[in-house]
C-alpha cells in the first residue's frame, strides 16, 4: 500500500510540473493544460456547419426518385445497424455515410434493377444520433453512434472491446473544443481499477486505442506509468 501510494504521489507531482506550461517542437506542438480532464466540445463543435453529417442508427430520411412516383417521397428509418430498405434497391448501409453518398449507392443499386438514369435526392428527415469514431486495437474499428451519454469504455465495448494484445495504457481521445484541437491520454487500466473516473466522450470525437501515432506524439511528456492517477490533455498546433 505505502509503495503504490508513493508511486501516486511521484505521478501527481510529475503531471503537477507539466499542467499548463510544457511547449514542445517539431512536426507538432504540444502544450499541456490539464492532467485531470479534457472540455466538452461546444455546440458550434458538435454542429459546425461544414461537417459532413453521416447518417446514423434510427435516423429518418425522406428518399425521391425523379420520374418515378412509386418511389418517390418515401419516408424511411434506419435500423439499429443503421441499414435502410428500398423497393427495388433491397438492403443498403446506410450507417457511415453521408446523404449524398446514399443517393449514389441507391442510383447503382435501381441501375443494376433496370432503372435507367436514376436520379436519387436524399434528405435527412430527423437524426437521433451522432457517431464517434473508435480506431486501433479494437475488434470492429469504424463509426458509431452517439445516443444518449456514452463514456470510453462504452465506446470501446461498442466496437466489440480491445485485441488480445492490445495496449490498454494507449488510449487517445482527439476533440475540437472552440475550434481548438485537443488530445487527452488515457489508461483504461487505471479506468477499470476506479483510479479515475471513465471519461464522457461525444459526437465527432476520435478514439484510438494501443500505440499508434496518435500515442507517440506524447512520449516526451511522460511514461505510461503516470497515468495511474488521470489523464494527460494537451493541445494540438500544427497537425
Amino acid at each position: 500500500m505505502g509503495g503504490r501510494f508513493l508511486l501516486m504521489v511521484l505521478a501527481a507531482a510529475l503531471l503537477g510540473g507539466c499542467v499548463g506550461r510544457t511547449q514542445l517542437t517539431g512536426s507538432a506542438k504540444l502544450q499541456v493544460v490539464d492532467a485531470s480532464s479534457m472540455p466538452a466540445p461546444t455546440r458550434n463543435d458538435l454542429f459546425a456547419s461544414d461537417r459532413p453529417y453521416l447518417i446514423g442508427p434510427f435516423d429518418k430520411l425522406k428518399i425521391d426518385v425523379f420520374g418515378i412516383p412509386e418511389l418517390s417521397t418515401k419516408e424511411v428509418q434506419t435500423d439499429a445497424s443503421g441499414r435502410i430498405s428500398f423497393p427495388l434497391a433491397g438492403t443498403i448501409e446506410a450507417a457511415g455515410h453521408t446523404p449524398g453518398e446514399v443517393e449514389t449507392l441507391l442510383e447503382q443499386r435501381l441501375r443494376e434493377r433496370f432503372i435507367r438514369d436514376p436520379q436519387v435526392t436524399v434528405n435527412l428527415m430527423e437524426t437521433v444520433s451522432q457517431v464517434i469514431t473508435v480506431d486501433g486495437q479494437v475488434r470492429e474499428p469504424g463509426l458509431y453512434p452517439v445516443i444518449g451519454r456514452m463514456t470510453l469504455m462504452r465506446a470501446v465495448a461498442t466496437a466489440k472491446g480491445t485485441t488480445e494484445f492490445a495496449k490498454l495504457d494507449d488510449v487517445v481521445i482527439f476533440r475540437t473544443v472552440n475550434g481548438q484541437k485537443m488530445a487527452a491520454l488515457y489508461n483504461l487500466k487505471a479506468i477499470r481499477q476506479g483510479a479515475y473516473d471513465d471519461p464522457e466522450v461525444f459526437a465527432n470525437d476520435v478514439v484510438v486505442v494501443g500505440d499508434s501515432p496518435a500515442r507517440r506524439l506524447f512520449k516526451d511528456i511522460l511514461t505510461s506509468s503516470s497515468l495511474l492517477i488521470g489523464p494527460l490533455v494537451v493541445l494540438l498546433q500544427n497537425l
